[in-house]
Formats: structure tokens, sequence, C-alpha cells
């Protein structure tokens, strides 16, 4: 299987660029999010990439990191969406934003995606929902000044808070994306979390 490919981005097309890897030239399938972020053509770029096989054609799909490329494996993982799909809804909605709406039950926000109805966002969100983690969408594994309890209680924390924020009339999704911007340092317990995400949101 083809991991990634590095070369010279030659044109960018309304779904699809081309980059050339001494001489030859790859059509890799990017969303229009991914496209947006690549430099000017010319410029030697590294694009991640899955290789879809169907009976008629070999698909490149693309995309900038790892992180992009395993939330697309995650997606097409789900019955009824395909690599087309997959990249519909990463075109509509970062890697992050697809945790945020898929922790919060935000169907409407992934049904954005052109293809993707309101039953389908709903099959999403249900098999997803296990696989991703709050502490995923909101990036405190990593840091230094996790809580004295560890990942887990951070999660409750986290979670608690955005469920508080939810009960006094905040969207989910908006919630979520207030927590996320609550320094580490200041989220001690969930009254901390509520206060500096309400003036985020205020």
């Amino acid at each position: 299987m083809i991991q990634f490919i590095r070369g010279r981005l030659v044109s960018v097309e309304e779904d699809r660029v081309i980059v050339d890897v001494n001489g030859v030239g790859y059509g890799i399938f990017m969303s229009v999010q991914a496209m947006s972020r690549l430099p000017q053509t010319g410029a030697e770029v590294k694009i991640h990439t899955y290789l879809n096989v169907k009976e008629d054609a070999m698909q490149l799909f693309g995309f900038l990191t790892r992180d992009d490329l395993m939330i697309f494996r995650l997606l097409i993982g789900v019955n009824g969406i395909g690599p087309k799909g997959g990249q519909a809804i990463l075109s509509v909605l970062s890697p992050d934003d697809l945790r945020f709406a898929v922790l919060a039950g935000d169907a409407k926000a992934i049904s954005a995606a052109p293809g993707i109805g309101k039953k389908t966002a709903e099959k999403l969100i249900l098999e997803l929902k296990d696989k991703l983690k709050i502490g995923d969408a909101l990036d405190y594994k990593d840091s230094e000044a996790v809580y004295s309890g560890g990942a887990a209680n951070a999660d409750s924390v986290q979670s608690e808070a955005v469920q508080a924020l939810v009960a006094l009339g905040y969207g989910s999704t908006e919630a979520l994306k207030a927590v996320k911007q609550v320094p580490a340092k200041e989220a001690a317990d969930v009254e901390s979390v509520l206060k500096r995400a309400l003036k985020i949101l205020l």
C-alpha cells in the first residue's frame, strides 16, 4: 500500500491534486479544506494517502496529516460511508470539528456534508462515539498539567463542564469548543472550567 507521496505539486483541480514524483504524475483526491492548506504549485509536498481499490479503478485519497488520515479511516469504516462520502465530510468539517460533532451528538453539523443525510449522520455518531474520547478533541492528554486523577479524571471534568454548558442553553458543539480553549492549568475542577469557558462564550 502507498503510505504517502512526496513530490512537486503540479496543479490543484476541483477535487484532486496532481503531484509529480520523479516524472510520474499522481492524481490524488483531497478535501476542499485540505487543498486550501496546500502551498503554491511548484512547491514540494508530502501527502499521506489511502489507496481505494475498486473493480474498475484505483483511487488515491490524500491527507496533510496522519490524524486526518486516521479520522478518514474511521469514517469509511461506518457502513454506508465510502471514500467519497468520507472526503465530503472532511470538506465541511475539520478532524477536530468532526470530533466535536460526534461527541456532542450534532447530526446537523455532519449532515451538512454533500450526500450525507440525517440518518447516516446519526448512524455515524452512534458507531464512532465509543471510538472517540473527549480528551482526543480537547487535547489535554499530552499536557504536563494533567489533573491529579489522571487523564480519565480529566475526561470526566471536561465532560461534566460541557454538559453543564448545554444545560445553560449553549449548543453541544459550541460548548465543546469553549471547553477546549480552557488551559489545563486553569481546569482543576468542573467549576473552574465552567467559569473560564463562560468568559470565552460571553
